[in-house]
């Protein structure tokens, strides 16, 4: 398991991590979702964990990518690479950058 293979000091990683938060709940709050509704349409078991996400204390797992996105009714390709350049900058520039 790695701990920050991104090189990026802690202060980064928590920053690109609020700015993921910031977004996600741009997308909620477009949709006129409340926190709680969101939780429900993802599966999660307590919405604070929607709260943790859009304060940048937490990310969503890979493996709950899809779902997420249905939920916010936005494309998933389109979903996942927006999270890559928060949660993977590294990989993203690779496959992205210009």
């Amino acid at each position: 398991m790695y701990t920050n293979a991104q090189k990026r000091s802690l202060e980064e990683v928590q920053e690109l991590r609020k700015e993921a938060g910031r977004w996600l709940r741009e997308l909620r709050e477009a949709k006129g979702l409340s926190q709680r509704q969101l939780a429900e349409r993802t599966d999660c078991e307590y919405y604070t964990f929607i709260s943790q996400l859009e304060t940048g204390r937490g990310r969503i797992p890979p493996d709950r990518y899809r779902l997420w996105a249905e939920a916010l009714e936005i494309d998933t390709k389109v979903f996942v690479r927006q999270l890559m350049a928060y949660y993977d900058p590294v990989t993203f520039e690779i496959l992205f950058g210009e």
